[in-house]
């Protein structure tokens, strides 16, 4: 089936969920898909993909910490053509809890989600064809608990789920629907970095079908697999001694 999707922006697209959403859309009939990333050699090789399909893959280095490059991108991204969805996928892990590093989790998991959903919630609400538009806000499984083995990115992650869940509900009845998307352990640059156990592990294509065919079904919280997502929504209802305790057991990143 055809995406509804014919104009898209996808941050972070040079690996991983970005890279895999990339294709998933070209190959559904998009006609123009802007991505952005921060590695040049990755990002090209992303943008070959155009190759393949009957699509306009235009690309462009940019750090989604820098609000007016990324607001000024997204703008001329609609100027060549009407944006009707924008995936704001950029993000990073942690890794070691310096404070460099933490404020970097935050500065790109928070921050540069708002830099790129802020200009295309200005542009769809301005919009006179009031024709169905989406935003999609990448969070992740981590953001139902915060957990001892990423304190930040399971904080970060917490934050833009928690935003995006309210932003829907705010904007339900207009034309603009969002939806936010908490993966499990996905095929990626931050999971190839992992030193635990990644349990119901799965490639990003797999991921980016799942998210694709959700994002058209306008499912408000793409969650998944289920599994984790039961056991780790399970954990979270919980007394806060009992969930410290359970997640105290989990094996910890080295």
């Amino acid at each position: 089936m055809a995406t509804k999707f014919k104009n898209i922006v996808i941050t972070g697209a040079s690996s991983g969920i970005g890279e895999a959403l990339t294709e998933y859309y070209a190959q559904k009939g998009a006609e123009n898909i802007f991505i952005c990333g921060r590695n040049v050699e990755r990002l090209e090789k992303v943008a070959d993909i155009s190759r393949k399909y009957k699509c306009n893959i235009y690309s462009k280095i940019i750090d989604v910490t820098d609000s007016e490059q990324l607001k000024s991108w997204i703008e001329e991204a609609n100027q060549i053509a009407p944006l009707n969805l924008v995936v704001a996928n950029a993000g990073v892990a942690t890794l070691e809890e310096t404070p460099e590093n933490i404020y970097n989790t935050f500065n790109i998991n928070v921050l540069g989600v708002l830099h790129t959903i802020l200009p295309a919630l200005d542009i769809f609400k301005k919009r006179e064809n009031k024709k169905a538009c989406a935003i999609a806000i990448m969070s992740s499984i981590a953001g139902y608990h915060g957990l001892a083995a990423c304190p930040s990115y399971s904080a970060s992650k917490a934050c833009v789920k928690a935003y995006g869940e309210a932003l829907r509900a705010s904007l339900r009845g207009s034309s603009i629907q969002v939806n936010v998307i908490c993966p499990g352990f996905v095929k990626s640059r931050i999971t190839d970095k992992n030193t635990c156990p990644m349990p119901f592990f799965m490639s990003a294509e797999k991921a980016a079908q799942i998210i694709g065919s959700r994002i058209e079904r306008n499912v408000g919280l793409i969650a998944f697999p289920w599994q984790m997502r039961l056991a780790t929504w399970a954990v979270s209802i919980l007394p806060n001694w009992i969930s410290n305790y359970i997640y105290s057991k989990l094996p910890h990143k080295v």
